[in-house]
């Protein structure tokens, strides 16, 4: 197995090496260790997975991305000097490469002039109708955004990173969190206020938390 090669979602499940540090599964990858490939892999991917899920509000999408993340990790992993730093490594790899998916898809959607692919999967999860059209209603007002003020949006809001955290690993000053954050949550509380079927559920939970 090379360190290019796709890696099964169904690892997900697989247990961890708990014995072996995160600076040596680095140390492993930079020599394309199978083992360390995998372990990487069973580390990581679920938060990778679960966050890219929650940013694109479409599992089948998080798959792909999660994919691409790993092919990322594994290609680039030699770069990275200080070992120990491994997830926050895998962590900014993986908000690059959402930051870029949502792009992307805010491009397609502007050059289609379509109604955003976002949240089919997640809207079929949920088993009743209101639930569903909350989920999808949510989301919708989630791409008005732009890539930045949704994934910082995301990383605070539900992932409940610090505001220091999102800054590291967007590659972002704090200050730029801090302004990105409370556009988002502005104009999402305006737009959601503006929807009873949203506000009516959301209300006062979108206000901007303290830096």
């Amino acid at each position: 197995m090379s360190s290019h090669s796709r890696t099964p979602l169904a690892l997900v499940t697989g247990r961890s090496r708990r014995d072996v540090s995160d600076a040596e599964v680095a140390e492993g990858l930079t020599l394309g260790e199978d083992w360390a490939i995998t372990e990487a892999w069973h580390r990581f991917a679920p938060l990778v997975l679960m966050t890219a899920e929650r940013a694109l509000g479409s599992k089948s999408d998080a798959e792909d991305v999660t994919q691409e993340v790993f092919t990322g990790v594994f290609r680039n992993v030699k770069r990275l000097r200080d070992r120990d730093s491994l997830r926050s490594f895998v962590y900014s790899v993986a908000v690059r490469t959402l930051r870029s998916h949502l792009r992307y898809r805010k491009l397609r959607h502007w050059l289609s002039f379509s109604e955003p692919e976002t949240l089919l999967d997640l809207r079929h999860s949920v088993q009743d109708v209101e639930g569903r059209e909350f989920v999808r209603n949510l989301y919708r007002l989630l791409d008005r955004l732009s890539p930045r003020d949704r994934l910082v949006f995301i990383l605070r809001r539900v992932d409940a990173m610090t505001v220091e955290e999102i800054a590291s690993t967007m590659d972002i000053s704090i200050s730029t969190v801090k302004r990105s954050f409370a556009h988002a949550s502005e104009r999402l509380s305006r737009w959601i206020a503006a929807d009873p079927a949203l506000s009516d559920r959301l209300d006062g939970k979108l206000e901007a938390r303290p830096g």
